[in-house]
């Protein structure tokens, strides 16, 4: 069993497709809290932000895949904080990804997030969702989720 319990797919048989999450999780059995993470999107409290550059014309460029690693390393970091060290971004049981253009950026985000969850027997259950802005305009990805931990 992984640290957010365990992965159901209703054939497991079938061969792993090219997003990895399971269709459900189910938490695991032993005396547990739930912490919910906020939308978390790139930007450090530094005040810097992973995946933006701005040319010296004032024009944007944003990378999908550095963003969303930023967003999940953030979620780890937040986890890790609030547990004590005794829990990550791996106990996350569901998550949801907005991000601003699905047909641009989808396969970017998905393959960060196959860096940080290699199978769906590991990855959190999964909603990916078009949105029409986030609250920056140098935001393109933002995660929120639900982890499972013990304290």
């Amino acid at each position: 069993m992984s640290l957010n319990g365990t992965a159901y797919v209703a054939q497991p048989d079938a061969p792993e497709p090219l997003f990895h999450y399971p269709q459900a999780r189910l938490a695991p059995e032993t005396p547990h809290r739930v912490l919910y993470v906020s939308g978390i999107a790139c930007n450090r409290p530094d005040g810097t932000w992973p995946g933006v550059s701005e040319n010296k014309n004032g024009i944007l460029s944003l990378d999908i895949r550095e963003q969303t690693a930023a967003a999940l390393d953030n979620i780890d970091t937040i986890i890790k904080s609030a547990t004590g060290g005794k829990a990550s971004v791996k106990n996350l049981i569901e998550a949801t990804v907005y991000i601003v253009d699905m047909g641009r950026d989808y396969v970017g985000m998905n393959e960060a997030w196959n860096e940080v969850f290699p199978t769906r027997a590991v990855a959190p259950a999964r909603a990916t969702i078009g949105v029409k802005q986030l609250p920056d305009p140098r935001m393109i990805v933002e995660i929120k989720g639900s982890a499972v931990v013990q304290l």
